[in-house]
């Protein structure tokens, strides 16, 4: 079973050893149409509304504050509200979320190279120096590490369900969650 939810940001358990968690808060869903154990689920992005977002939340009866869908794996039989009974036995879930994104960034943030020595007058900078060769293959191999995009990536990671708090959506995982405090994911319960 698959849910949509929004970072909110760490914290620590006040138990001793205190554990570093993150919390993640349970978007409000609702299943539009179910087929073969996959589902068209509404949600609420707070983005703006299109005519054919419009046509969607008039073709399910959806209010105005469901606008945006998404498909996935529910416990859900038949249209209605999500069934959030999967998440109250979870023990250990996946989290997909996108990282931060980086921008442009050089190589030696990007692939975390060293540098040269930082005295005598060095001369190498945060460059990565030579990247080809004049003999055979005579071109830049592929997978060379070089500056460019770094971040923006889709990253899943296992984690222990702590708590969930049913009556406000908020559930509890132990260590991080990639991506910014603020960020929409999906949670997918393992077992």
């Amino acid at each position: 079973m698959e849910f949509i939810v929004e970072k909110i940001g760490m914290s620590r358990t006040i138990s001793v050893p205190s554990t570093s968690v993150t919390l993640l808060k349970v978007k409000e869903m609702k299943v539009c149409e179910v087929t073969d154990g996959t589902a068209i689920v509404a949600y609420s992005d707070g983005k703006k509304i299109n005519k054919a977002l419009e046509g969607q939340q008039k073709k399910y009866g959806l209010s105005a504050e469901f606008n945006r869908f998404a498909t996935m794996s529910v416990a859900n039989t038949e249209a209605g509200d999500l069934d959030m009974a999967p998440l109250a036995d979870a023990k250990v879930i996946k989290t997909s979320f996108n990282t931060k994104g980086r921008g442009f960034s050089g190589a030696m943030k990007r692939h975390n190279f060293g540098g040269g020595p930082a005295s005598h007058g060095h001369r190498f900078g945060r460059r990565t120096g030579s990247i080809g060769n004049a003999e055979w293959p005579g071109r830049v191999m592929k997978g060379r590490k070089m500056p460019g995009q770094y971040g923006n990536v889709k990253v899943t990671v296992k984690n222990s369900v702590i708590s969930y708090d049913a009556e406000n959506g908020i559930l509890v995982v132990a260590g991080s969650v990639p991506g910014a405090n603020g960020a929409l994911g999906r949670v997918k319960v393992v077992k």
